[in-house]
């Protein structure tokens, strides 16, 4: 490659990065803010401020683990190049702009671990795979809407028991209260898993590049802009995902939503703390429907959830096959 063409290529690479971080916050926008809007306990352009807000000082309680396993953890760090990159990014921005279009709460995390699949197996096939990441990162899409599933559910039934003898209003009044914490929590959790993503993208293609020495890490700035890109892309909303996740699983109250978002962010602080990159829809999306199975099981609009949960199996894979392709157009124009 042209030295001198190497760092406006890279600076173009740099900024279709954030633009996919910006399209993550505000394709996810709706996992923050779903339930919060649904229950009426804040307008939605309030919801997304603070969501936003959260979303943006996410690095300032979490590490960069997940970061460092997008980044060296699912494709072979020696095969990276700015057609890799260019590829992975491509097939995660397309998949995730027909989804918005659509209204479908796919996962922008796992649009982006198959962008990379896909470009890696495009390049040098098998051998660029990290199994053990990848395998990990696959086990996730399972573990996390369980997880959030069981805590939600959980947490409905020991609120309802603390506070079986108080009245709807009462309880209606508190948990809406509540539901900032519970709100802020997710919107933290999601800051911290989800903008760390593209913060590993970046990483690693300057790592491959040269510009960040023998040792993989991630600079500061990287962590800044990625944060500042997820808080913007957020502040526009995902208003078609929102009415999806807030609305048409199952009817939510205040004491539902805080069950939900609750749960939801505990499960996304304990992966993010262990570096395993999760789908926050997927995980939200579970804790949704353990609050409406609580409720009732027939609370809960299985066939729509059965179609949100075909949508999470066919991501990784529409999103590799887009990537593919692209690496195989930039091959052939070169």
């Amino acid at each position: 490659m042209d030295a001198s063409l190497a760092l406006p290529l890279l600076v173009g690479l740099v900024v279709i990065a954030l633009f996919f971080d910006f399209l993550n916050g505000l394709h996810d926008a709706a996992n923050s803010i779903a339930t919060i809007v649904s229950t009426r306990v804040l307008r939605p352009q309030y919801a997304v401020a603070w969501a936003a807000f959260f979303n943006f000082i996410a690095f300032l309680f979490f590490g960069l683990h997940v970061a460092e396993t997008l980044g060296t953890g699912i494709i072979d760090p020696a095969i990276v190049s700015p057609q890799v990159i260019f590829a992975a990014l491509m097939g995660a921005i397309i998949w995730n702009i027909i989804t918005w279009i659509f209204g479908i709460p796919s996962s922008s995390s796992h649009a982006l671990v198959g962008g990379l699949v896909g470009a890696g197996l495009a390049k040098v096939g098998f051998s660029s795979i990290v199994w053990n990441g990848l395998l990990k990162t696959v086990g996730a899409i399972f573990v996390s809407p369980a997880i959030g599933f069981l805590l939600a559910l959980v947490l409905v039934l020991a609120v309802s028991w603390l506070f079986v003898r108080q009245t709807p209003f009462a309880v209606d009044r508190t948990f809406r209260v509540m539901q900032f914490v519970s709100a802020s929590l997710y919107s933290l959790g999601h800051g911290g898993n989800d903008a760390q993503k593209t913060m590993g993208i970046i990483a690693v293609l300057l790592f491959s590049q040269g510009y960040l020495g023998p040792t993989f890490y991630v600079p500061f700035w990287v962590v800044i802009s990625c944060q500042s890109a997820m808080a913007l892309g957020t502040l526009f909303g995902g208003w078609r995902i929102v009415h999806t996740m807030g609305s048409k699983i199952t009817r939510l109250n205040p004491m539902q939503g805080f069950c939900a978002e609750t749960g939801g962010a505990l499960t996304l602080f304990g992966a993010t703390w262990l570096g395993i990159p999760v789908s926050t829809t997927h995980t939200i999306t579970g804790a949704i429907v353990g609050v409406g199975a609580a409720r009732r099981v027939s609370a809960v609009r299985w066939g729509l959830a059965g179609n949100i949960v075909i949508a999470w199996i066919v991501t990784m894979p529409a999103a590799a096959a887009i990537s593919a392709a692209f690496y195989g157009l930039v091959s052939l124009l070169q």
